[in-house]
């Protein structure tokens, strides 16, 4: 199996898992607290030796990816299947306009830098680094004229504990899809390429829920 289809699965798995638990907080209000975890962990590995290191090191990490990826692009058939791959679609968009925007770039990146502290302090998963995330997102990809539409429970999604998470996630998904992209990722392989992309996938799942259950 070649590096790169290696590296861009697990990238792309990354964006996958970013956008699942949005969905999932639009419309359940909470999500899996471990892999949202993994997504925001994410955005503080600026020096990794490896893909796998940007999730932490192990596939369990990106289990909830891998199976979301294989399922989604294999099948479609349910609304969630649609809504997840718009919103990856669309980060993989919003990735490639942002990618034209250094100066945007660099802000990200300090802003990013300056939230170590809260990161390292209190978790990430505490309610004061998912705002401080959010507010990065709010102040630089929301100015694009693409705005991701998240579709929902309006009641949940109206909770600013909700919408800070969503937003985070969000800013997550981006930083797979910068990822995706250094490691060779195209868009059009998520047509010509599907079906082998989906098929490492699963292979990575099936390692992944080996390592789970043990």
């Amino acid at each position: 199996m070649s590096r790169s289809l290696h590296d861009q699965t697990l990238a792309l798995a990354g964006v996958f898992q970013a956008a699942d638990l949005v969905q999932q907080i639009a419309n359940n209000g909470h999500c899996n607290e471990t892999s949202m975890e993994t997504s925001l962990r994410s955005l503080f590995a600026t020096d990794p030796a490896t893909t796998l290191d940007v999730y932490g090191g192990e596939l369990t990490d990106l289990r909830e990816g891998l199976i979301t990826l294989s399922s989604v692009l294999s099948e479609q058939s349910k609304q969630q299947d649609i809504e997840v791959l718009r919103y990856v679609l669309n980060l993989i968009h919003l990735e490639s306009r942002l990618n034209r925007h250094g100066d945007m770039l660099q802000v990200i990146g300090s802003r990013i830098d300056q939230a170590r502290h809260t990161a390292s302090h209190f978790g990430y998963v505490h309610a004061n680094l998912i705002s401080n995330l959010a507010s990065i997102y709010t102040d630089t990809i929301s100015t694009f004229r693409l705005r991701i539409q998240v579709s929902g429970n309006p009641s949940l999604l109206q909770r600013d504990e909700n919408a800070a998470k969503v937003r985070a996630l969000l800013l997550a998904g981006i930083r797979s899809a910068v990822l995706w992209r250094q490691t060779g990722g195209r868009r059009w392989q998520l047509i010509l390429s599907r079906r082998k992309v989906v098929r490492y996938a699963r292979e990575l799942a099936d390692k992944a829920n080996t390592s789970f259950d043990n």
